[in-house]
């Protein structure tokens, strides 16, 4: 128990990217105290646990059985549960996440795959929430993006762009790059994994061309922009088995396309 308090409280003080110094200037101590908690040479004084767990938010049991490892595991499980319920069940989905947060408070994962099942107008103090407390640019970028839809639905356009500015231009991907570098099974599964997300991106892209067409009143362009992109869903949907297929479907929806097209065009005939 006393060399697990020591490593628990470094694995704790390493998570928050706090160095020594910083953690016994919150505790009140020196950092050559926390340097002896760390290395197992001394204990903190009992008075102080309650303050040591709170300033790593978890309970002064956690503290004393915190594991690392053990709390991603049960995070990324409540995030895949969660995911799985994400189209078919959202508000399970939104359930299950909401159960994890009083779990784990203001984690940056749980509150981000919130905002996948939550109304748009719910959305800003949970994607600003995100992005004052995460480290992690993916989750940051992602806020923002939710952020903006919220905005967009309020009607409030600039505050939507001013969020999306903060988004940089990327015109690689980490999947487009290992497919250069790698060789064999890896190079075939990245290039296979960023080809159907770049299809998904360029059905949504063909989606929003034919939007503007429509709005502006020139409906053969829409009619044919609309069929150009079902005629590569038809082409991919061809290429993939059934099973397959809805694996990359989730990542954009992909098939529900197919329908909204079709009544799209019908409109417009």
């Amino acid at each position: 128990m006393e060399s697990k308090l020591g490593q628990n409280i470094k694995s704790l003080r390493t998570r928050k990217n706090m160095t020594q110094g910083q953690l016994a200037e919150l505790v009140g101590v020196s950092y050559q105290a926390v340097s002896k908690w760390e290395s197992d040479t001394t204990l903190p004084d009992v008075s102080l646990v309650p303050r040591i767990a709170q300033i790593f938010q978890v309970t002064t049991d956690e503290l004393f059985s915190y594991s690392i490892e053990e709390q991603e595991k049960d995070i990324e499980s409540i995030r895949m549960q969660a995911q799985h319920l994400r189209e078919s069940n959202p508000a399970k989905a939104r359930d299950i996440l909401n159960e994890g947060l009083k779990k784990y408070p203001d984690n940056d994962i749980l509150l981000c795959n919130l905002l996948y099942v939550c109304p748009h107008e719910e959305n800003i103090p949970i994607a600003k929430k995100v992005i004052q407390i995460t480290k992690s640019n993916e989750l940051k970028y992602d806020a923002l993006r939710f952020l903006a839809y919220a905005y967009s639905d309020k009607g409030e356009t600039d505050l939507a762009i001013e969020a999306l500015e903060q988004i940089p231009e990327i015109y690689f991907t980490k999947l487009s790059e290992m497919a250069f570098v790698v060789t064999g099974k890896a190079k075939f599964d990245a290039a296979d994994k960023q080809k159907w997300i770049s299809i998904n991106t360029l059905i949504q892209m063909m989606a929003k061309i034919a939007e503007y067409y429509t709005e502006i009143g020139k409906k053969n362009a829409a009619i044919k922009e609309y069929e150009k992109a079902l005629s590569l869903i038809h082409l991919f949907c061809d290429e993939q088995s059934d099973e397959e297929f809805k694996d990359f479907a989730i990542i954009g929806e992909i098939e529900s396309y197919i329908e909204y097209f079709d009544k799209q065009i019908d409109k417009l005939l």
